[in-house]
């Protein structure tokens, strides 16, 4: 084609930043649409680029200005950003969330994803589902579902529970429910998430929630000053107090306590007898969300109560070693024959243990039941002394630390 000098070849915005390639410094592209620009909704679409604004473009091809000449058109042209990955749609997710008050335990039913994000090279992936209780970085609080093999519309109706939650764990903490693409060869791959605040659950009544899956949110710096990270920054500051609380727990212990008073039944033979004589029954239930103490992420458990003041050291009971497990159930009973007059002076001592083949032990965490304890085990030792001859059973957290007491292995 040969053109006439002077005039100049009509051709669209289009063509002409596909064929212009001017010297200079590279400038970064974010995203493909910056080549093709869109009109904006306020602009009409059925007006076509006028001829000034094409020989605009055309006329700065010499110096490198076709950037400029598209900034011009700014008012009537938007790049949308919905061509990058950041928006690009990660699907949606359907599960239920159901706290039972009276067994301290939040159950977790994950239904089905919808139009999740392809991961492998045949365009499908093979999704599942982990949640994960914020704060707290303990493995015992990751549970995730079985894996649904290629397809982008998995079914799971699987319920994961969570056990030893309490009215307070649903007031300050936060579930994380991701989606993962689960990759034999390499790692797996993060697909999206979303995080609710448990104290949206309300107790004993299911809530259904169906959400569209998100990015991880950013954490930027908590000591930036600008405006715009100002919220952020207190916000990381409220999550790193957290944090640190979080590591001071240790995990959950299921305790019964019940006081048998004497029935002065003198034919019963064996423990039968010496129960019938009054004294302490300690019911060690289960732990749960132990902090793991080996290197293979979990720990070997065993529970020990002592009754103090231990002037004869003939208190100590010690339940079986439960391997590998953060998890662990015991359902074992210990009896102390004790008047009830001693009791009020008397502090019950339950410590858990990480039993270490050929070494010390490691002390995981404990709690001190007595007239001086504090808190759910001051009110749990009031109720098993009010309540004569009842079971009284209630989940309490293990601190690194029992104030007054002498931790012995």
């Amino acid at each position: 084609m040969t053109v006439r000098k002077g005039n100049r070849l009509g051709i669209s915005i289009q063509e002409h930043m596909a064929i212009n390639v001017c010297p200079g410094p590279i400038r970064p592209i974010r995203q493909i649409s910056a080549y093709f620009p869109r009109l904006s909704p306020t602009s009409s679409f059925s007006e076509p680029l006028s001829p000034n604004q094409l020989s605009a473009g055309q006329g700065a091809a010499g110096g490198g200005g076709s950037l400029s000449a598209m900034s011009s058109m700014d008012t009537s042209i938007e790049i949308d950003s919905c061509d990058s990955d950041d928006n690009t749609s990660l699907g949606t997710l359907e599960f239920d969330l159901l706290y039972e008050k009276a067994t301290s335990s939040l159950h977790c039913t994950v239904l089905r994803a919808k139009g999740l994000k392809p991961m492998d090279f045949n365009g499908l992936a093979d999704p599942y589902v982990k949640l994960h209780l914020l704060p707290g970085a303990c493995k015992a609080n990751k549970l995730k579902t079985k894996i649904v093999r290629n397809t982008l519309n998995p079914v799971w109706n699987e319920t994961l529970t969570y056990c030893g939650i309490t009215e307070e764990d649903m007031y300050r903490k936060t579930l994380r429910v991701s989606v993962c693409d689960e990759d034999k060869l390499t790692h797996n791959e993060f697909i999206g998430e979303s995080r609710v605040a448990l104290r949206r659950v309300k107790p004993d009544q299911t809530k259904h929630f169906n959400i569209c899956l998100e990015h991880p949110p950013p954490l930027p710096s908590p000591t930036a000053t600008s405006t715009a990270l100002r919220g952020i920054s207190c916000y990381l500051r409220e999550w790193e107090t957290e944090q640190q609380r979080s590591l001071e727990e240790r995990g959950r212990l299921l305790l019964c306590l019940q006081y048998l008073p004497p029935n002065g039944d003198s034919e019963l033979k064996g423990e039968a007898k010496e129960r019938a004589r009054g004294g302490l029954c300690v019911g060690v239930k289960r732990c749960a969300h132990l902090a793991a103490m080996d290197v293979n992420g979990f720990s070997d458990p065993y529970v020990k109560t002592y009754l103090k003041p231990d002037v004869q050291k003939k208190s100590k009971h010690k339940t079986a070693v439960i391997k590998k497990t953060l998890n662990p159930e015991f359902n074992e009973e210990f009896f102390y024959e004790i008047s009830f007059t001693e009791l009020a002076t008397k502090t019950l001592e339950v410590t858990v243990w990480d039993y270490d083949l050929g070494k010390s032990n490691d002390f995981i965490g404990g709690v001190s039941f007595g007239c001086h304890s504090q808190g759910d085990a001051l009110q749990h030792w009031i109720d098993c002394l009010k309540n004569k001859g009842k079971k009284v059973e209630r989940w309490h957290t293990l601190t690194n630390e029992l104030p007054g007491s002498t931790l012995q292995e």
